[in-house]
């Protein structure tokens, strides 16, 4: 019986087994992962089936570029960000966004989104779900993620304006989302 234990791998060597084609250590470094990157996959996808998709498309460019980590921030960011890249990918395949105007960018007040602290991730995450392709993708882009409109913009392949504009009306749909089932919770209570 082998009694030595397996010490954890530190993230270069985990990294330098990886390229060298190690299985063992591709296996810890998708185990180390996979959870948290599901997370970000499924915070994207339409449903559990998509997020599958994009986890798998995004270890698959996660293994193919490993040589290209450069080690100038943390190894977790620049995974998440392929991750990312990835949902944006299946994300621009499934949906075509149509530049609109600014009109609605500054009718929503930041406050609605509040009545999110009060709700459990699960709930939080099954409300963000109902929004539109275009709604979903800025709102987790910039709410979650913390990329700026112009950064989204890129990404997306639309103006500035439209992914502010995508943003207000998301939040919006949210509140209203969120108050209806405040108002349901209310009345089952009654």
């Amino acid at each position: 019986m082998n009694t030595e234990s397996n010490p954890i791998p530190s993230e270069s060597d985990l990294i330098k087994g990886c390229l060298d084609g190690n299985g063992q250590m591709q296996q810890i470094l998708y185990d180390r992962f996979a959870s948290k990157m599901y997370g970000v996959c499924l915070r994207y996808a339409g449903n559990e089936e998509d997020a599958n998709d994009i986890l798998q498309e995004g270890f698959i460019k996660v293994f193919k570029n490993l040589g290209k980590f450069r080690s100038e921030g943390s190894f977790e960011g620049w995974v998440r960000r392929i991750f990312i890249n990835s949902a944006i990918e299946q994300y621009r395949k499934k949906v075509k966004l149509y530049n609109v105007s600014e009109v609605y960018e500054n009718t929503v007040e930041d406050k609605s989104i509040n009545a999110l602290d009060m709700l459990a991730t699960k709930d939080v995450m099954n409300i963000i779900n109902e929004l539109s392709p275009g709604y979903k993708a800025v709102f987790n882009l910039h709410v979650v993620e913390g990329y700026s409109h112009q950064e989204i913009a890129q990404m997306l392949g639309i103006n500035e304006g439209t992914s502010k504009s995508q943003l207000a009306r998301a939040k919006g749909v949210l509140k209203k989302i969120i108050e209806k089932r405040m108002e349901e919770k209310k009345n089952e209570n009654n």
